[in-house]
């Protein structure tokens, strides 16, 4: 994985905000949950084109149980039916699906569905789409505490790969964050593999978020130079040993001082306004 000034992004991070297409775009709930599986298909079909291998979608988070349960359950019902219709598609553009998140809330026909999804499409070698359902960062993070070994000392590695958790595979550090909607935050979302990502804000609600935006992220994601706590350097090969070497302590997971200040960013600034994920 190559960390200098444009390298592709190995690892692509997209949060979408769940208000859809609400606000400027005036569509009920579910329509805009609706368009925004379109805008993931195109994302998708995008990705393998601008040099991403792996690129993670946050579908449902842990904390969008507590939205209202009939919108919780069509969400469900949406997530289920785009695993079962675009199945083909997936093998096809040889795209591998897996889902990451807590499985054991999940309605039982949900979970046959993404075990038979993830099963048919593990030959994909193009691209390794990955969508977070039922999911939150700082849970994964608890658990995989919970099943340290009090015997055996801890570091990052160990600690990553108990946070992925079996059959997710290891894929390494996000190298880009998107967030769509306005937002200017991160979110409950792989915070432990994004601690030196490149953050893309867009004020574009996400369905409304295509190809030709992600190639801009991409493009301004190119403009950066990436550090990795160390000195900048043209040809810097970010690996997990060169990343014990270059830093001195995890920092913070907004440490602004990791990029390019001069950076141009893709979405002009506006006013904060906090919601949940």
């Amino acid at each position: 994985m190559e960390a200098s000034c444009g390298s592709i992004p190995r690892s692509l991070r997209l949060g979408a905000n769940q208000r859809s297409g609400r606000g400027q775009r005036g569509l009920p709930r579910f329509a805009g949950h609706r368009a925004g599986v379109s805008a993931a298909r195109a994302i998708v079909e995008a990705a393998p084109s601008l040099g991403i291998s792996i690129l993670t979608l946050f579908a449902f988070s842990s904390d969008n149980w507590k939205r209202p349960p009939e919108e919780v359950t069509s969400l469900i019902w949406l997530l289920r039916s785009y695993l079962r219709t675009d199945t083909a598609r997936l093998i096809e553009n040889r795209v591998r699906l897996i889902v990451i998140g807590r499985r054991d809330r999940l309605p039982a026909r949900m979970r046959r569905e993404i075990h038979r999804v993830e099963h048919e499409t593990i030959g994909g070698d193009r691209l390794i789409v990955r969508v977070a359902i039922d999911y939150s960062a700082r849970d994964a993070i608890l658990r995989a505490r919970a099943a340290c070994s009090p015997d055996r000392p801890l570091d990052r590695a160990s600690l990553g790969r108990l946070i992925a958790g079996d059959g997710l595979l290891q894929t390494g550090e996000v190298d880009l964050v998107i967030r769509t909607g306005g937002e200017r935050r991160l979110s409950d979302f792989m915070l432990w593999e994004s601690a030196y990502a490149e953050l893309v804000f867009s004020d574009l609600m996400w369905p409304d978020f295509g190809a030709a935006d992600l190639r801009a992220a991409m493009d301004e994601f190119h403009s950066r130079k990436r550090r990795f706590g160390g000195l900048e350097s043209k040809h810097t090969e970010h690996t997990e040993e060169a990343d014990e070497s270059i830093k001195p302590g995890l920092g913070g997971l907004l440490s602004m001082e990791r990029r390019n200040h001069n950076a141009r960013p893709v979405a002009s600034g506006r006013g904060f306004e906090r919601r949940g994920t």
